[in-house]
């Protein structure tokens, strides 16, 4: 099951109590100050990890909690600090608090931890409380607690470049022939209903890119019609959008002016993000197919690979001139 949203309850620990004790010594009962200090509460943190990619995990645990820190003892020793929590989510994960709409973390580089609830500071001892004024003080510090937060996780794919177009465009069979992904195919409409991620290979390496092709647009999918607008924040991130348009359409230029509008209405960055036209299905052409193609459009076969090659190498272009704008 694809989840891209969840929402979570983090519980950081609370900070240990400071002790109040004195030094203990043969005829003197009562020594210098010698309570140590309270240890720190566990933190919870989160790290991007390439090795999962939905949210289930978060949206049904749902709770995370740690330890306490251990209070101070006499001797001067300091208590043990909790437990920290390091939870894992998908790449692109946005963590923002759900009570004020504040993002807390972007989740975009993999392996790095990013704090998102810290743990109460320990409280110290009468030891750490002496001073110059107040040799012998009859008080420790209790711990602060931990943070408390109510958290909504939201899942944006990252990709280069954003599959977008109308049901049974062929946006599938296109990802499906230009990288080993393989989402399902078949000959009805919204049979992709999650988002798929696919990586072009380059030679040696060099020039690769990752696709993602999101369920089918309709009109009114702003609207809430259709499953696509809820997939939309997927393309967000993307550099470039290859808007794929059914060639044998009875209008292919009216579906894309759909699509596009579709897109403003639910962003007009989104819209505005650089674009390539492809015409798609031309194995079923008929013998004038020149003259379908609307000028400064691309067209190709994925069933039968007709000029996807030329297509792909359009697209590695794009995205090549995207990073070197927005790296």
């Amino acid at each position: 099951m694809f989840i891209d949203e969840a929402i979570i309850q983090v519980k950081a620990g609370d900070g240990g109590n400071g002790c109040h004790a004195y030094e203990r010594q043969p005829f003197k009962p009562k020594g210098r100050p010698d309570g140590g200090d309270g240890g720190r509460g566990g933190h919870i943190s989160v790290i991007a990890s390439t090795q999962i990619h939905t949210l289930q995990d978060m949206a049904y645990r749902q709770q995370f909690k740690t330890t306490r820190g251990m209070h101070g003892k006499g001797s001067s020793k300091t208590g043990k600090n909790g437990e920290d929590i390091v939870i894992e989510v998908p790449v692109g994960t946005m963590i923002c608090n759900d009570e004020t709409g504040e993002l807390i973390a972007d989740c975009i580089t993999p392996g790095v931890p990013i704090l998102i609830a810290k743990g109460g500071r320990g409280g110290r001892g009468n030891k750490a409380l002496a001073s110059s004024k107040d040799r012998n003080p009859e008080k420790a510090e209790e711990g602060k607690p931990g943070e408390e937060k109510k958290l909504r996780l939201t899942l944006k794919v990252l990709a280069d470049v954003g599959l977008v177009g109308r049901p049974n465009a062929g946006k599938s069979t296109f990802l499906s022939r230009i990288s080993h992904a393989r989402p399902k195919i078949a000959d009805y409409p919204f049979t992709t209903t999650a988002p798929n991620l696919g990586i072009v290979q380059g030679e040696n390496g060099r020039g690769s890119f990752v696709v993602a092709d999101i369920p089918g647009l309709i009109e009114g999918s702003n609207t809430g019609k259709g499953l696509g607008i809820r997939f939309l924040r997927h393309i967000e991130r993307t550099r470039v959008l290859a808007i794929l348009v059914d060639g044998t359409s009875a209008n292919p230029e009216e579906d894309a002016a759909m699509l596009l509008h579709e897109l403003s209405l639910y962003s007009e960055l989104l819209a505005q993000k650089p674009r390539c036209m492809i015409l798609t299905k031309s194995d079923l052409f008929p013998a004038d197919a020149p003259s379908l193609v609307p000028q400064g459009w691309l067209s190709m076969s994925a069933a039968t690979g007709e000029n996807v090659d030329g297509v792909v190498a359009d697209l590695r272009k794009m995205v090549a001139q995207a990073r070197e704008t927005l790296p």
